[in-house]
């Protein structure tokens, strides 16, 4: 009885493992869209008007 409670816990762990190895080698399931660079679009700070407040 202790063998067999010894076997299945060996084989759960065993189980367990590989799906993790599994997961990280595994290709990304992100479903991000390429966007590429994306230009600046905004104004240059200026230091002088920043410090008149």
């Amino acid at each position: 009885m202790a063998i067999s409670k010894m076997l299945a816990g060996i084989a759960q762990y065993i189980s367990d493992i590989s799906a993790a190895i599994m997961r990280i080698f595994s290709p990304t399931d992100d479903a991000y869209p390429n966007i590429g660079v994306q230009p600046f679009t905004g104004s240059p700070y200026k230091k002088r008007t920043a410090d008149a407040w």
